[in-house]
């Protein structure tokens, strides 16, 4: 950009939005209400010029009687009437991929929050920014409102991280937070949650996992240095937790978390998303609602928590501006942390033992011998048992066996292989000796 030679001032820095909901309406309302702090913190404007939806008709509570429309969100990103493009349309491919690749092609910078796009092209994205001398940014992508890609691109120097580990989806953590605070149940839990806007009609993403894992691919990626790899993480979700597993975990001094979970190794990178025990006393047990927390294990400043909250239209148009900021200031970091030709291939590592055992749930046939039997089958496996819970209260909802007398029963575990345990509770179902399936929870020593 030139300067003002009159006043040695940049020129206005023109926006285009591609995709007004809730995160887009908010963010043109943002920029529109504070145009002239944020000139007087960037000494330049910040203007919005033109945007793009599916429909135009629709009030979103924001002015745009002088804003250009376009229905192509290719266009849009195209469009001389703009110096900086924001996709907030989301979908892995489609506009949201074709738009982003336009404008990066022609060395406009990008600012996007599409975690599932950046999880399967990221990689791809970042090397047509690299050779276009444009900027991608997606601070918003990753737990909202939660600065925590900055902090692994700018802002750890040379810490080597070991692990990083955190809640990054509110509707699971609003679920469970609520299932432990008032005694209700998981399909309760979620019907209010859709009620208030935290989970969609369609709820699968969110609570089966996947959504957290997108967000830990691209983690994974700033931490360690290598190429992304959505589809090499251990995925499970919440739906399978009960009251039983939440009243057991209290008892025990634990809290039930979705963790999404990666950790470097000699062998490798392991990446993992799943309902987690986590101690009481930890920081991450303190995370409740719809908050997000991200934490960081490196070698200079130790752990590093980062929490606040995760979606919603605020927080998540809040990470879209700071990165506008950073670009209307000049700012210019590779969008991986790393140029993408230095990112190391995806090396999976391989299964070892789990250090802070497991928590198992089993509705055991109420006949003699069924809870030695099953002991037996561990043993057999080198499964060492370090505790056997069996309480009258433990009632497990919508067993497929209800008419069949069962004791409800919870086992902990010392360490151990999953691939062992996992295959001891598939001998003990063909066996017989249990109805329905099985409860695996892992413990986390955080």
């Amino acid at each position: 950009m030139k300067e003002y030679s009159e006043k040695g001032k940049l020129p206005p820095l023109r926006i285009g939005v591609a995709g007004l909901g809730t995160v887009g309406a908010t963010l043109v309302s943002i920029l529109q209400k504070d145009a002239d702090n944020l000139e007087r913190k960037l000494g330049r404007k910040l203007v919005v010029t033109a945007v793009g939806a599916r429909s135009r008709s629709k009030d979103r509570g924001i002015d745009m009687a002088e804003l250009e429309w376009f229905d192509d969100a290719v266009a849009l990103a195209s469009s001389d009437s703009i110096d900086l493009f924001v996709e907030l349309i989301g979908g892995e491919d489609g506009p949201a991929l074709a738009s982003i690749r336009a404008a990066l092609e022609m060395g406009r910078p990008v600012v996007t929050a599409n975690k599932a796009l950046l999880a399967r092209h990221g990689v791809a994205l970042a090397k047509v920014a690299e050779d276009n001398n444009a900027q991608l940014g997606f601070e918003a992508a990753v737990a909202g409102g939660i600065p925590v890609i900055k902090t692994l691109r700018e802002g750890l120097g040379s810490a080597q991280i070991a692990r990083v580990y955190g809640i990054m989806n509110g509707t699971c953590n609003y679920i469970l937070t609520r299932m432990g605070a008032e005694n209700i149940s998981f399909a309760d839990c979620l019907k209010d949650a859709q009620a208030l806007g935290y989970a969609e009609a369609d709820p699968t993403f969110d609570v089966e996992g996947f959504d957290t894992a997108h967000k830990l691919a691209i983690l994974s990626s700033l931490c360690f240095g290598c190429e992304i790899a959505p589809d090499e993480i251990f995925v499970e979700g919440i739906s399978t937790i009960e009251q039983a597993d939440i009243k057991v975990a209290n008892d025990l001094g634990y809290k039930i978390k979705l963790l999404g979970l990666a950790q470097r190794s000699a062998d490798g990178i392991e990446q993992r998303v799943h309902p987690t025990l986590v101690p009481k006393g930890s920081a991450i047990a303190g995370v409740d609602g719809v908050l997000n927390a991200v934490a960081l294990e490196t070698d200079l400043v130790q752990e590093l928590l980062l929490a606040g909250p995760g979606a919603g239209g605020s927080a998540t148009a809040s990470s879209v501006l700071s990165d506008i900021l950073d670009i209307a200031r000049g700012n210019h970091v590779p969008p991986l942390g790393v140029p993408s030709s230095e990112l190391t291939p995806y090396k999976r590592a391989p299964m070892r033992a789990h250090e802070g055992g497991y928590y198992v749930r089993v509705n055991a046939r109420d006949v003699p011998g069924a809870l030695a039997a099953i002991a037996t089958r561990m043993g057999e496996h080198g499964i060492s048992i370090e505790s056997v819970i069996q309480r009258p209260d433990l009632k497990v909802e919508d067993l497929a066996f209800a008419a069949e007398p069962t004791r409800t029963i919870v086992l902990i575990t010392h360490e151990t292989l999953e691939q062992n345990i996992r295959d001891t509770l598939a001998q003990i179902e063909s066996d017989g000796l249990v109805s329905g399936k099985p409860q695996l929870i892992r413990i986390e020593k955080l």
